[in-house]
């Protein structure tokens, strides 16, 4: 598919620390060779910082790439071999750890992978998997390199920002597969939608204080992040998608989010695309409710609980195909039976939601917050990572320990800017007969939104 091509392979890592499920807490660094051999850096940490290394993976191997993805759009499909994985460890405490989890959780011919007591030997590399001698010890730690079978490469170009500078540089971006978020899926789950991308080390986004420490870092010698401020939960305000988000089962969104504090109360729109450049439309969903006051998690360090209400809900499909399903659902799950048409939104709080596209009303889903700022010193919002089988948060044991893609806040009134993303329609009628303004093209919605953002 169109900018994804070998010539790109070479060094990418991701310039934060990251959050997966469970939580684990890592940074990553891979290097792709032109004979497709590949070797990959994985650093692990007790901490969301990524200050305080755990261990770190060693993986060597080799990548195929195939053809276009007939699952996921602009995706490609590959195929990989690992021949090695090397394991270092930082300290005693982390070899026992993982030492315990192998010993007890691993076949027969990883049993004794380190006998109890072995001491720490700073620098040692122990080897958890190899393809000579066939034995792989890499299971106890949940890991699995099923990221490297599905692959995107995005270009785009970033103004210069400095002063008296003018024009903008190439930013190269590399998308992986996603991982599940429940850990016992992991080991064989195939991705369908994507992790956040990595960036390349000769092309990488401005200002990049993290780029250089984990571009330099290896298996001895793991990144240590600059200290970030924490910061408190403030949710006010108006926040907004910075790019079209992929999620498993082929889902292309955008999402904009308004948060009134005075009242614990808020507000979201999630417009659905056919397309992963969100430029297709297919429908749009408006959902309000109300929120907990936070507390800070327990399982997630960094991260604040709180619980959402969904008490109303209101659809527009905006082409045929989503009007056609919503006109064949069953009578009475899914507004006016027979009434959708394309453009004209509907409210399906009367019929507790509406069953075809999974909503149902009221509920509540259990969530994990986190706020922090960029290296522009925007404010960034991490809400937590959907299940990957679809289903919903809506039970405390069920709260996410990952995050998705974040969320940039919107400089200026929010309420002025819930205008424009009304989702009413001129010239037409709604499904109850009444007159509706015409929509906003959803492209120019999120231009407008990019209009607000705290470029400074």
């Amino acid at each position: 598919p169109p900018g994804t091509h070998c010539g790109w392979l070479r060094t990418a890592f991701l310039p934060r620390c990251e959050v997966r499920p469970g939580p684990e807490f890592l940074t990553r660094s891979y290097l792709f060779y032109a004979n497709r051999l590949f070797k990959a850096y994985q650093f692990y940490y007790w901490d969301p910082s990524c200050r305080d290394p755990s261990y770190s993976l060693v993986i060597k191997g080799k990548l195929r790439l195939r053809q276009a993805s007939w699952i996921t759009r602009g995706a490609t499909e590959a195929d990989y071999h690992l021949h090695k994985v090397g394991i270092v460890f930082h300290s005693q405490k982390a070899m026992r750890e993982v030492a315990a989890w192998i010993n007890q959780t691993s076949g027969e011919g990883c049993s004794g992978f380190l006998p109890p007591g072995r001491t720490w030997a700073p620098g040692a590399l122990y080897e958890l998997l190899s393809a000579k001698t066939e034995r792989d010890c890499t299971a106890a730690l949940g890991f699995a390199m099923h990221e490297l079978s599905l692959v995107r490469v995005e270009k785009h170009y970033q103004p210069l920002l400095q002063p008296q500078q003018s024009g903008s540089r190439l930013v190269e971006e590399l998308y992986l597969g996603d991982i599940h978020t429940e850990w016992v899926e992991r080991l064989h789950y195939r991705p369908t939608g994507y992790q956040r991308p990595m960036q390349s080390a000769v092309h990488h986004v401005h200002p990049c204080p993290a780029c250089g420490i984990i571009y330099r870092a290896d298996e001895h010698h793991p990144p240590i992040l600059p200290v970030r401020a924490q910061l408190p939960m403030q949710l006010s305000g108006s926040w907004v998608s910075t790019r079209c988000e992929v999620r498993p089962a082929v889902l292309f969104l955008t999402r904009y989010f308004i948060f009134h504090g005075s009242n614990h109360t808020w507000e979201g729109y999630y417009y659905h695309y056919s397309d992963p450049l969100c430029k297709q439309p297919t429908f749009t969903i408006y959902a309000s409710g109300h929120y907990t006051q936070g507390i800070p998690s327990s399982k997630v360090r960094g991260g604040t609980e709180l619980a959402f209400k969904v008490t109303q809900a209101r659809v527009t499909p905006m082409d045929q195909v989503t009007v056609m399903m919503l006109n064949s659902s069953e009578p009475g799950s899914c507004g006016l039976t027979g009434s959708w048409s394309a453009g004209v939104e509907q409210d399906i709080t009367p019929t507790n939601g509406c069953l075809a596209l999974g909503i149902k009303l009221p509920h509540t889903e259990y969530e994990l917050f986190k706020t922090e700022q960029d290296a522009k010193d925007r404010s960034l919002l991490y809400i937590g990572e959907r299940p990957t089988d679809g289903s919903s948060p809506d039970s405390p044991d069920k709260r996410p320990t990952s995050y998705q893609a974040p969320l940039i806040q919107c400089a200026g009134a929010s309420e002025e800017f819930s205008n424009y993303v009304s989702l009413k329609y001129l010239g037409k009628k709604d499904a109850n007969g009444n007159e509706a303004l015409k929509p906003l093209p959803v492209a120019f919605l999120l231009f407008i939104a990019l209009l607000f953002l705290r470029w400074d």
